[in-house]
């Protein structure tokens, strides 16, 4: 008699994601709707920073853990990888290289100076204090940067691991939501006018919506200023990026047969085009409305999906030196950045 053969599965539809893929993307998709709510119910809260907050929360709840760590992990991964490059390339639709130089060369130098010292000072420090894996580096730049974003093109181009990128938004995404209640309190103190705590905000602060939620509070003039230095630190993201790439790629190459990586990720290209494009004046202010939109909800699957693999038991074991860098961290790129806003206004 012949002998039963098991046919293999048969694969995914092309364009449909796998079966153990949907149940992370709706779950994603559920906490990208949640964190939509909590942002209309409280306009202080930025929708990403209650993503990242309810991932956490997902992961640790009795009822939801399981399935958070079994069933739907693999769409929850790739919702923290695949759908953070989506919303990085739209991100480059909110920058124009008119805005950058309407803020003047001065303005321009302070804000690379900021980025060069705060991510050099954290990455040292980090490593000193001996945090594993890619922590020391990713903190880095979430800091020195844009947050959550910055980590996850990062990371994305080193291949971090997981836990590692989800304690680094963790730690990034508290600091900035500490932020946006500190440091309007310390306008008057340290005697800042509103368009000189709006540069300051936006040099300081780390995410793209904390660093509006900050600056609102100062008025107008203040968020516009903070949105365009913000959104210069942003466009630093791709060279920074290329030169990680640069870094693993000269490592790999002195192993024989060891893959190469591209010297400029592909997402990084597609965050270049849009500020490319959006620098033209082609696109219709709808187009842009409905990227930043879509840019959003994006960024806040990829968060939730980062906050639910944060591990709160093992943060524990390095959770002093963690905090110890964070804090660090805060006072280097707000003190920092406090002394350039100075100078330039000077």
């Amino acid at each position: 008699m012949a002998l039963l053969r098991e046919r293999p599965a048969a694969a995914p539809a092309a364009g449909r994601p796998a079966p153990a893929r949907r149940y992370g993307l709706a779950l994603a998709a559920l906490g990208v709707a949640l964190a939509w709510s909590v942002h209309r119910l409280l306009p202080g809260v930025p929708m990403l920073t209650a993503a990242v907050v309810l991932g956490v929360v997902a992961a640790h709840l009795p009822r939801l853990r399981t399935l958070v760590r079994t069933t739907a992990r693999p769409g929850l991964s790739y919702a923290g990888k695949r759908l953070m490059r989506a919303g990085i390339v739209l991100l480059g639709l909110r920058l124009a290289f008119d805005d950058v130089r309407a803020l003047g060369w001065g303005t321009a130098l302070m804000v690379v100076g900021v980025v060069t010292c705060t991510l050099l000072g954290t990455w040292w420090l980090g490593r000193r204090l001996g945090l594993p894996g890619d922590q020391p580096l990713l903190i880095a730049v979430g800091y020195a940067v844009c947050g959550a974003s910055a980590i996850g093109a990062v990371g994305e181009a080193r291949g971090s691991d997981e836990r590692d990128a989800a304690t680094s938004v963790a730690l990034v995404t508290l600091c900035g939501t500490l932020a946006i209640a500190v440091l309007p309190l310390l306008q008057g103190v340290l005697g800042l006018d509103d368009a000189e705590f709006g540069r300051w905000a936006g040099a300081s602060v780390h995410d793209v919506g904390q660093v509006v939620a900050t600056a609102q509070t100062a008025g107008g003039a203040a968020l516009g200023e903070a949105v365009l230095v913000k959104l210069m630190r942003v466009a630093l993201l791709a060279p920074i990026v290329a030169a990680v790439a640069l870094d693993i790629q000269r490592g790999r190459g002195r192993a024989a047969g060891a893959p190469r990586v591209p010297l400029v990720p592909l997402f990084v290209v597609g965050f270049l085009a849009a500020v490319t494009l959006r620098s033209t004046g082609l696109l219709p202010q709808a187009a842009l409305d409905t990227a930043h939109v879509a840019q959003e909800l994006l960024l806040a699957a990829a968060l939730f999906g980062l906050g639910s693999a944060v591990d709160l038991s093992a943060l524990t074991r390095t959770g002093g030196r963690v905090a110890a860098l964070g804090l660090c961290a805060w006072v280097t790129v707000a003190g920092l950045s406090y002394g350039g806003v100075l100078l330039v206004s000077g």
